[in-house]
């Protein structure tokens, strides 16, 4: 009788254990939401709703738009998966199909791995010193200034560093597709192309859009690579060489300036907004996902 009433003892623990875990992940959420959101609001009288809507951001005469951060933002994340699809989509065919269970696929593997445990501040740094001139030349070429930093250079970088999270899921999804739906392709006369085109890619599709969608997310906070590469000015890119700033970049590079309480709020206001933008992001990704299944 005793050990029962121990064994329902533990039980009640173990699952106050879970509950409180899973109750943790909102919390924080939560709180970080109503942390920024206070600080935000308390001076949101001065700023104006024109702060969601204009462009012009300009601490000296206290006027703070942040439309330009998000076009920024969004500009530099879809170039960047944009650049990145081809590669992770070829890196996946070949490390989950066609070299599948190989010493050369588990070095692919490998490489991407240490791609993505690269901080960014040392990707940032490769942009600098090896991208940047190359730009440089390029734009000199094509007759725009030189700058060499833009946010095609930033969403070069970005690719570069996100394509390890889409092409790990893409491999993972080819690689369960059954053998034996393969195998009857083949035996209907089917070529390795058509059986990736018409069997393995249309099975995986799902977690494949998955794999972008966590990369996307992924892109769209990034900080300190793409605050050393994307120029750094407050207006839209006139170009595809254009400087601007995201949302995040924003954020690292006047944080320590916010000399009045309005800037400071403003300067919180746009981490309030990346995370509504990042949850609503997440959640039409979910519903896009969803459709796929």
């Amino acid at each position: 009788m005793k050990s029962m009433m121990n064994r329902k003892r533990a039980d009640r623990l173990f699952r106050g254990g879970l509950f409180g875990a899973a109750f943790l992940i909102p919390a924080v959420l939560l709180g970080m939401l109503l942390s920024l959101g206070i600080i935000f609001f308390d001076e949101f009288s001065e700023i104006g709703f024109q702060y969601f809507f204009s462009s012009d951001w300009d601490p000296v005469n206290e006027r703070y738009g942040i439309i330009v951060f998000v076009v920024g933002t969004f500009l530099t994340m879809f170039l960047a998966l944009g650049f990145s699809i081809p590669f992770s989509l070829a890196i996946s065919i070949f490390t989950g199909e066609i070299m599948y269970g190989t010493k050369i696929a588990t070095l692919i593997s490998q490489l991407l791995s240490i791609i993505s445990a690269i901080p960014s501040v040392v990707m940032g740094l490769c942009g600098l010193f090896v991208l940047t001139p190359i730009m440089q030349d390029i734009q000199l070429a094509l007759g725009y200034p030189p700058y060499g930093t833009g946010f095609l250079s930033a969403s070069m970088v970005l690719a570069i560093m996100i394509l390890p999270f889409s092409a790990f899921l893409g491999r993972e999804v080819i690689s369960l597709v059954p053998k034996d739906l393969k195998e009857a392709a083949y035996g209907l006369g089917a070529t390795r192309l058509e059986v990736i085109r018409y069997v393995i890619l249309p099975y995986a599709k799902s977690g494949i859009i998955s794999g972008f969608m966590i990369s996307m997310s992924r892109a769209i906070g990034e900080t300190i690579a793409v605050t050393m590469l994307i120029g750094n000015s407050n207006y839209f890119p006139q170009n595809i060489f254009g400087t601007t700033n995201t949302m995040a970049s924003v954020m690292a590079n006047e944080f320590s300036e916010a000399g009045s309480d309005v800037y400071f709020s403003a300067i919180v206001g746009i981490g309030f907004s990346l995370i509504i933008i990042s949850a609503l992001f997440s959640l039409t990704a979910r519903k896009i996902i969803k459709n796929f299944y």
